[in-house]
């Protein structure tokens, strides 16, 4: 019998979309034989995945959940949005952003966590459900926000159901204040992210080569313009205010009243509360966003699914 080692472990798994327990047991059962295993995997029906796992996974559902000063947020990917309105889809979201509130946000970690609701680790149920439901579905990332006292709040936008939607917002709030008062002002500012989707907590969180890049960008629309050198480097840093407002979340306008600076609307908010609040992280999570989706013709596909063309 061959050996049963992570690599050949790794092999399986690569070949079938398996998930990693399975490929393991796959090939103790076959001997340590490869094709064996994928045998052994199919008869199972647990290698359908891996005829799936490289159609487009766009649509599915974001989640987020909160305990006190800890929150976290999800995406988990499906094909269409008639999977995301499953309920056996939306157990194993809630499972795994319950799962991110207790261990964190590292997606791998995250994946090789047994979830005893279903009796298996987060990426084999996955496989499971791939190979029941019959469509491409991953875990893409993970977010984990906490504070020392406090509270992290969290908001979905248009939720399908409670905790679970499209766009996903935790901010964490650093106070010592009412807890009532924190959940009314973390909701708030909750809101205003899913709707602004800032970048950057502050100025000085805005990634140097962003802000390089945006510079050039102002000196050459400056000279353009026919503005005099000697003025351009003045010119710049005043319009450079401009890109503040538009992708540090504490320059924006609030969206509720549209006039009044994020940082001022939390300094507003400790005065009222009687002590001192500070914005300290958030997470804006939209589903799909950076997925390039296959374009396709309706009719065709329709069609071709008829077996007419």
């Amino acid at each position: 019998m061959a050996e049963i080692t992570a690599a050949l472990v790794k092999d399986l798994r690569e070949k079938t979309g398996a998930g990693m327990m399975d490929c393991k047991r796959a090939l103790t059962e076959s001997g340590g034989e490869i094709e064996a295993a994928i045998d052994w995997l199919r008869k199972k029906g647990l290698a359908a995945a891996a005829k799936k796992a490289s159609r487009v996974a766009s649509e599915g559902l974001v989640a987020v959940m909160t305990a006190g000063t800890i929150g976290a947020a999800v995406e988990v990917n499906s094909e269409t949005d008639f999977v995301a309105r499953n309920e056996a889809f939306q157990e194993l979201v809630r499972g795994i952003v319950e799962a991110a509130v207790q261990h964190g946000g590292d997606v791998e970690v995250l994946k090789g966590l047994h979830l005893p609701v279903f009796d298996r680790t987060i990426d084999a149920h996955l496989t499971h459900l791939v190979a029941t439901i019959g469509e491409n579905m991953n875990l893409r990332r993970a977010e984990h926000l906490t504070v020392r006292h406090g509270a992290v709040v969290g908001y979905v936008h248009n939720p399908v159901a409670p905790g679970l939607g499209k766009i996903g917002v935790l901010v964490a709030l650093e106070s010592e204040a009412d807890d009532a008062a924190l959940q009314a002002l973390g909701r708030q500012l909750a809101m205003h992210v899913a709707a602004a989707a800032p970048e950057y907590l502050d100025i000085t969180s805005v990634d140097p080569a962003a802000l390089d890049r945006e510079r050039d960008i102002l000196k050459e629309q400056a000279r353009a313009s026919g503005k005099p050198e000697a003025i351009i480097d003045k010119m710049v840093e005043g319009r450079l205010r401009k890109f503040y407002e538009e992708v540090v979340l504490l320059e924006q306008v609030y969206v509720i009243d549209g006039e009044t600076r994020i940082a001022k609307v939390v300094e507003n908010a400790a005065k009222a509360a009687g002590k001192p609040i500070a914005l300290t992280g958030f997470t804006r999570m939209k589903l799909g966003e950076g997925i390039e989706k296959e374009i396709q013709d309706f009719a065709a596909e329709v069609a071709a699914t008829l077996g007419t063309v």
